[in-house]
């Protein structure tokens, strides 16, 4: 089931989508994924269900990011849009320079298979079955039209900087979990893409194999030079980023900032719009519902419940 599958229906988002449609470019678009309040609308003949509602982010070469976030809240939906798998309803995204709601066809496939690689968090989707892990490794760039002389090596290298090399001759099924989304790793950066997607690529997997999955992911982005983002449930991996970023109700929240091996920093984002979510222990310690009153002091701005008494009791 889809992020999008699970989101609450609303009953009218033309306004959400007038907002996108005429939002401000980012200043400088200072990144090699850009998304500026995008919005994903999926409708059907009764309801309109909203996955992401204004979403920004901004991911600059050579990162490694994990988002996080509730089911439903629109991890999913983001990594197909930003795949070329999906659609947005309107705003902007961009990833290496392609503008993802402008792209035709022959450009849109073109991007899938030079400009991104995906790995799947359910093993049997990213590998085909009759084939070993050396083919399959060489099948994305038969399609890219690599040089036959040069895929089998290419391939081979692959395999072997993501600690796998034994498995070459190997048909998937003959693989553990954690061999085949290693494999699927390779598979997705065979063509050299700018950006490495992947959706829970631990999820199905023990502690061990999901450790030494991540540490594939590592290697992509450190040794191959992919740009990698992670959508993930697992503390284990999104602690080992320098960058979390958080996802509610189809927005950025927050995100944790790391220096290596040091703890976390998390940091609340204010979007383009102005608009910023407050952490849920926030809202409940300090009785915050429906309006709030803001107050402009010297060096910060207030947050206060609105109500008798509420100035200086609140945020």
């Amino acid at each position: 089931m889809t992020d999008a599958s699970r989101r609450t229906a609303v009953p009218d988002l033309s306004a959400l989508e007038a907002r996108a449609r005429t939002a401000r470019p980012p200043a400088g678009d200072e990144g090699l994924v850009v998304c500026d309040n995008l919005v994903r609308v999926y409708r059907t003949e009764e309801v309109e269900v909203q996955a992401l509602q204004g979403l920004d982010l901004l991911v600059a070469e050579g990162e490694c990011v994990a988002l996080v976030g509730a089911s439903g809240s629109g991890k999913s939906t983001l990594l197909s849009i930003l795949s070329g798998l999906d659609l947005p309803t309107a705003g902007r995204a961009r990833v290496a320079g392609h503008d993802l709601l402008a792209m035709g066809r022959r450009e849109r496939l073109g991007y899938r298979r030079h400009t991104v690689g995906f790995v799947w968090q359910q093993t049997g989707r990213n590998l085909l079955p009759y084939l070993t892990a050396l083919e399959n490794v060489t099948l994305p760039m038969k399609y890219a039209r690599v040089p036959r002389r040069a895929r089998g090596a290419k391939a081979a290298e692959l395999l072997a900087v993501l600690g796998v090399a034994h498995c070459r001759d190997r048909l998937p099924a003959a693989l553990s979990g954690g061999e085949q989304q290693r494999v699927a790793v390779a598979v997705a950066t065979a063509n050299s893409p700018r950006v490495l997607l992947a959706d829970e690529p631990t999820g199905e997997l023990d502690t061990a194999s999901g450790e030494a999955v991540f540490a594939a992911l590592r290697r992509a982005n450190e040794e191959l030079g992919a740009t990698v983002l992670v959508v993930t449930h697992d503390p284990l991996v999104s602690e080992q980023v320098r960058r979390t970023v958080r996802i509610r109700d189809g927005r950025t929240s927050t995100e944790t900032l790391r220096e290596q091996g040091g703890a976390g920093e998390e940091f609340t984002v204010l979007d383009r719009a102005g608009r910023l979510q407050l952490p849920g222990e926030y809202v409940e310690r300090y009785g915050l519902r429906g309006r709030v009153r803001l107050t402009a002091e010297p060096d910060h701005v207030g947050v206060w419940p609105d109500g008798p008494g509420a100035e200086g009791g609140g945020g």
